[in-house]
């Protein structure tokens, strides 16, 4: 069975991304970061069920340390205030900066050493906030850097199911996939109850509400 790394915060998408992967016929290796993100205690639980979940014992926890120490993002920097709005022209202050580019590149790294064919990692074009590493143009562009910077037997792809998709189509194939949404966690703002007017809380909920279903963690 070939292995594929699965880039997993804990959040809706990259959960139902690492199903994807698995209903695909891999073997799932889930990849966690520990960026100094508000919400870092409650997406590394919800991380450590859903790898419960997929019944999988390989799996890494990464910590990088350096998020908090540039700052410039309200998700790692508690003097930038996460917007409520719903209003930014831009790219919004909950940018991470090149974060995926990092992850992506650590990933490549862990790809290599367990000799993964593929990377998977849920970024969404379409219905995202506006961030610029998630789209195609950037995914493609990484791919090839990788690919160029590792073994020339490595040859890694990078697999993004859900990069058109809206939220509402995620949440439809997340329940016809069984996924645990209730292990989820999308909030900015807040580890125990979802704040409902971050950016991430609306889409979320603009997901489920257009998809009809009931959002379990609310």
């Amino acid at each position: 069975m070939q292995k594929v790394v699965c880039v997993l915060s804990g959040g809706m998408d990259s959960t139902l991304c690492a199903y994807i992967a698995k209903k695909s016929g891999y073997e799932i290796i889930p990849l966690h970061f520990n960026y100094g993100q508000r919400t870092q205690k409650k997406e590394l639980e919800c991380f450590r069920k859903i790898c419960e979940d997929l019944s999988v014992d390989n799996k890494y926890e990464i910590d990088i340390p350096f998020f908090t120490a540039i700052g410039a993002s309200a998700l790692t920097d508690d003097s930038i205030d996460v917007p409520i709005s719903g209003i930014e022209d831009g790219v919004p202050v909950t940018y991470v900066p090149f974060r995926n580019g990092i992850f992506l590149s650590i990933a490549a790294a862990v790809a290599e050493k367990e000799d993964a064919c593929a990377i998977y990692i849920g970024v969404v074009q379409e219905d995202s906030s506006g961030y610029p590493d998630c789209t195609d143009s950037f995914i493609s562009k990484m791919e090839n850097s990788i690919n160029q910077g590792t073994k020339e037997t490595t040859k890694l792809k990078i697999i993004t199911p859900l990069v058109h998709m809206t939220k509402e189509q995620i949440v439809q194939e997340a329940v016809f996939l069984n996924v645990p949404l209730k292990d989820t966690w999308s909030c900015y703002k807040d580890e125990n109850k979802p704040c409902g007017v971050c950016d991430s809380c609306r889409l979320r909920a603009k997901g489920f509400d257009l998809a009809n279903q009931i959002d379990p963690i609310l």
